[in-house]
């Protein structure tokens, strides 16, 4: 039988957690035989530049600006309607509300205005899907379809003696608890002088100057401690550092560095905000409750001083089963034979 073409429509002409798993999305359905379309915006360029590297069809509408793009979208797909039309977010499903034969698959919950178009988004869609149990618990019929990441194999850097690096990967940010973590390194600090540094690493995307006046504020104390090195590759920012924490505020929907850290044998700390525990899974031992800078500091101490070798098999071991690409391709076959679109290739049996 011939597969249904997918087309996997972005959120965002930028690439972000959920472009991320676009390309993922794509690059699995690709090794299952399905003909897959990639449609994004012109600008940003970064997402349909990155498709195209990756050997993928893709559609460029050309405009800038969300309402330009969502009108082209819309205008596109009623010419085009052919194939599972795959919306990667809010803002391709709203665009294109009303029309059958769609995914609607959110990696944030909406909120605010937006929480206001879920509804009309959703209705005629085949399913609405979600990354974690903690997002669909909170939106009503939604299935969950978990993310995964590609391995990450950490580039050795120099031996750091008596010194630990601790690293926080991705948008540096109040929300994404930040300030919280600058507080934590102010106490480790004071209890032991230059044993703990941070390495910041990440852009200020998609964030106000407010904002970022407010996380300079937070940070100023701790400084002098603290290396920014901007965006780093995985492989690179993992290499670099000894303990990984995400110290996030707001109710996260799955958690791709904690994924990340699974798969780089890397320990790692996390507050209880969200969908993060659940990644970690129920026996991780190092846990604070959001927004407690004692308490992060406290768990950031026992991870140092705790046994990161049994712990970083395990993580990896959980992340081999959960969140590899492979166990993920074998979630979005399960999926598509669910709905009808049968793969030309399969997963089962092509672990290595």
């Amino acid at each position: 039988m011939k597969a249904t073409p997918i087309v996997l429509v972005t959120n965002n002409g930028d690439v972000g957690g959920g472009e991320v798993m676009l390309l993922a999305l794509a690059k699995q359905a690709t090794k299952l035989g399905i003909p897959v379309v990639v449609v994004g915006p012109a600008v940003p360029s970064t997402l349909v530049d990155a498709s195209r590297a990756a050997g993928h069809r893709t559609v460029v509408l050309p405009v800038s600006g969300r309402a330009g793009y969502m009108a082209a979208l819309r205008r596109w797909r009623l010419s085009h309607p052919g194939g599972l039309l795959w919306c990667n977010g809010l803002v391709p499903a709203v665009a294109t509300a009303l029309m059958g034969h769609r995914v609607v698959h959110l990696h944030q919950l909406p909120r605010g205005v937006q929480s206001l178009l879920v509804g009309l988004a959703r209705r005629r869609a085949v399913a609405t899907l979600v990354p974690s149990r903690s997002m669909a618990a909170r939106l009503a019929g939604s299935h969950v379809l978990e993310n995964w990441v590609e391995e990450v194999r950490p580039v050795a850097q120099q031996p750091r003696e008596g010194t630990v690096r601790l690293g926080f990967l991705g948008r540096p940010s109040l929300e994404k608890g930040v300030g919280v973590l600058a507080a934590a390194l102010q106490k480790l600090d004071r209890r032991a002088p230059g044993r703990y540094r941070l390495v910041l690493a990440g852009e200020p995307r998609f964030t106000s100057e407010a904002a970022q006046r407010e996380l300079e504020q937070a940070l100023l104390p701790v400084n002098h401690l603290i290396d920014r090195p901007g965006w780093m590759a995985p492989e690179e920012f993992f290499g670099s550092i000894d303990l990984m924490v995400c110290p996030s505020l707001v109710s996260e929907s799955f958690g791709l560095v904690v994924a990340e850290a699974m798969c780089a044998r890397i320990p790692f700390v996390i507050s209880d905000a969200g969908a993060l525990p659940e990644v970690a899974g129920p026996e991780h031992p190092w846990v604070a409750p959001a927004g407690d800078a004692e308490l992060l500091a406290e768990a950031i101490r026992g991870a140092v001083d705790g046994n990161k070798g049994d712990f970083a098999e395990k993580a990896y071991e959980r992340w081999l089963s959960r969140y590899s690409p492979i166990a993920g391709g074998e979630r979005l076959e399960a999926l598509l034979k669910l709905w009808g679109i049968a793969p030309s290739s399969s997963f089962s049996g092509g672990k290595s």
